[in-house]
């Protein structure tokens, strides 16, 4: 079984930027928020440590995207369940793996939503997640040039995927940005 600390050390073997550690970090904290909230609190760990390493390859292989990180983590003997999970994240658009179980699905909706709703606090007078509010992420995310590298499609699909409305899913996952300790 690996560590957070393992996991850490295998995403900055692979990861430099900021940006992308920022990223995987509050990707973990709201993997756990989610776990917790959904009825998995026994495997908020394990589904934390998928959220921190899901973009582990894409930094320095964007072009291998999901594929590189999926051999990264074989080569190192992690545990398939993990792999598939980091793996599923990039359905339709860099893996053929498509997202079964929840966790699977909600990585896959909230990785692109993280992003939106980051762009859409730091618009904010006060810079924060704290007093963003569902409506607000709406109106941003009905303009395509406002966090463009941002698919509303693939958040639509995980949206669908869950069986929960777009509202629901910016909700739940406004309030897990909120308990992070990596969003600013």
């Amino acid at each position: 079984m690996y560590t957070r600390d393992d996991a850490w050390k295998l995403l900055t073997e692979y990861n430099r930027g900021e940006f992308h550690l920022k990223h995987a970090r509050v990707v973990e904290d709201v993997m756990r928020w989610y776990a917790a909230e959904l009825g998995y609190r026994d495997e908020a760990d394990f589904w934390a440590t998928v959220g921190l390493l899901h973009d582990l390859d894409f930094e320095m292989f964007p072009d291998e995207h999901c594929a590189k990180a999926g051999e990264i983590l074989r080569e190192r003997g992690w545990d398939e369940r993990l792999i598939r999970a980091v793996v599923s994240h990039g359905y339709g658009i860099a893996s053929d793996v498509k997202p079964e179980h929840v966790m699977e699905k909600v990585l896959f909706a909230a990785d692109e939503l993280t992003g939106l709703i980051g762009a859409a606090a730091v618009m904010r007078p006060s810079r924060s997640v704290q007093d963003l509010e569902v409506s607000s992420v709406r109106k941003k995310f009905k303009d395509k040039k406002f966090a463009a590298g941002c698919s509303r499609d693939v958040i639509l699909q995980g949206a669908e995927m869950l069986d929960w409305t777009l509202d629901e899913l910016i909700e739940k996952t406004i309030l897990a940005m909120r308990e992070s300790s990596a969003v600013d």
